[in-house]
């Protein structure tokens, strides 16, 4: 039992020391196993110091005291650069303790000391090999430091230095070789002598964060607090697209590097987040929507999406009564053909005109006043109508003429009050006002003389126009 305290004394001083971290991740490493002490080094001998420490570095059965238990115990933590510090604790029982007499002509020879108890306690530095070899598994190690040994009644102090192999099974776990020369220095005691150590032992190395517990340290994790993937540097990938939900304008829905992580269903380069018709491959103008016809009208809002129509018109064609090129919408005559520069409407022709001017001639009034004399005029009336209608977007002027007799101011007022009835009745028909205008001239413009009946009556007339 006292034995094991001594151990135990060793193992807090060890863990009293602090640094930085035992590899770039797990802070801290802990070993415990077993170890053989070897006096074969400081016998002397006739075959020199050479002889000393290399002719049985092996000899195992001979030379080594093994105590058949756990028998060192040492805590470790890394400095950086791949540098540790640590203390180790070990106890062993002496049964082998090789001698020499001074006689050149004999070899050396191997007592037993008895109950001859060994006390370890060892501080040291160790550099790493295993980044520079680019292994996981393999390290080898050396080791510098010091310590002070405890042998039965005897105790000294050592300057050590060595070298190790650890076989890592896993991240955390491995199996650790190590040998260590202890130079001694003391007094003339014959106890009082330098010595190999050697330790085989499990080593666990422990202490890295993992905050999240994904597996990432948090050193090397660039979303400590979320759990995420080792290929993203522990950051999550919600929807397993291949993009950080951090990166991910869809986090939870698998989409498309190109679109920030977001689905596009119909393949139409617009996420179905913003497409109107997800589901059917269209335009950006028209948010995803297609427009088979291309009018500029989304199918889905088009009531005849394969016929080319504008929007006004949800997407149809604008009707054109007459044929004439001219939407019935633009169209002054929709059913009346007639060209786009004159609004769809027949301009006036000169056959038109002579027949209204025909039909217009025609018209008599009672003598000295303004009302219709003869029963055809309203059939006079409805063919001018006709005519007027198919040139919906021409102006005419109405014009009403007086014989001398009479008056001048008598005469022009009958002129005016003529051309207006004519007007009038035209406009009862169905002619717009905005298209018909009314004038009367008196006596003022004859077509004949008016110094015989037959030439009176030529002057009392109503002519039709063209104004534009």
């Amino acid at each position: 039992m006292k034995h094991l305290n001594k151990l135990f004394v060793a193992v807090l001083m060890a863990m009293g020391i602090s640094s930085q971290a035992q590899d770039s991740n797990n802070p801290w490493a802990i070993a415990f196993g077993v170890n053989a002490v070897d006096f074969r080094t400081s016998a002397g001998g006739p075959g020199g110091w050479l002889d000393d420490h290399f002719s049985q570095p092996f000899n195992v059965k001979e030379n080594w005291n093994i105590l058949p238990s756990v028998s060192y115990l040492s805590v470790s933590r890394y400095v950086g650069s791949n540098f540790s510090v640590g203390l180790q604790g070990s106890v062993n029982k002496i049964d082998k303790l090789v001698m020499w007499d001074g006689n050149p002509s004999q070899d050396h020879y191997v007592v037993n000391p008895g109950d001859l108890m060994y006390y370890g306690i060892d501080g040291n530095v160790k550099y790493s090999f295993m980044n520079l070899i680019k292994s996981k598994v393999i390290d080898p190690s050396l080791h510098l430091g010091g310590g002070y040994t405890f042998l039965g009644d005897s105790s000294f102090g050592t300057v050590n230095a060595g070298a190790g192999l650890t076989f890592w099974f896993t991240e955390n776990v491995g199996l650790a070789l190590a040998t260590t020369y202890k130079k001694a220095f003391g007094t003339s005691d014959p106890l009082v002598r330098s010595h190999a150590q050697h330790t085989a032992g499990i080593v666990f190395k422990f202490g890295g964060k993992d905050t999240d517990g994904d597996g990432i340290y948090d050193k090397e994790d660039a979303c400590p607090e979320v759990a995420g993937l080792k290929q993203f540097n522990g950051c999550p990938d919600t929807d397993g697209d291949g993009i950080i939900d951090s990166e991910d304008a869809c986090p939870e829905v698998a989409g498309l590097a190109s679109l920030k992580g977001c689905p596009d269903a119909d393949g139409d380069g617009i996420t179905d987040a913003e497409d109107a018709c997800p589901n059917v491959a269209g335009l950006a103008s028209l948010k995803g929507c297609p427009d088979a016809d291309k009018d500029g009208v989304a199918d889905k809002d088009d009531k005849c999406p394969n016929v080319a129509g504008p929007k006004e018109n949800a997407g149809c064609p604008w009707p054109d009564t007459d044929k004439d090129g001219v939407a019935d919408k633009d169209d002054a005559c929709p059913e009346v053909a007639g060209p786009a520069s004159n609004k769809g409407c027949p301009e006036v022709t000169e056959e038109a005109m002579d027949a209204l001017k025909s039909q217009a001639r025609f018209i008599y009034f009672n003598s000295g006043k303004s009302t219709f004399k003869s029963a055809d005029v309203p059939k006079r009336l409805d063919a001018m109508a006709a005519l007027l209608k198919n040139y919906a977007n021409s102006e005419f002027l109405i014009e009403g003429h007086t014989d001398s007799d009479g008056s001048d101011a008598f005469n022009q007022k009958l002129s005016e009050a003529r051309a207006a009835a004519v007007k009038n009745a035209l406009l009862d028909r169905g002619i717009s006002s905005s298209k018909l205008k009314s004038v009367g001239y008196g006596e003022s413009m004859p077509v004949a003389t008016n110094k015989t009946a037959a030439g009176k009556a030529l002057n009392r007339r109503t002519e039709v126009k063209l104004i534009k």
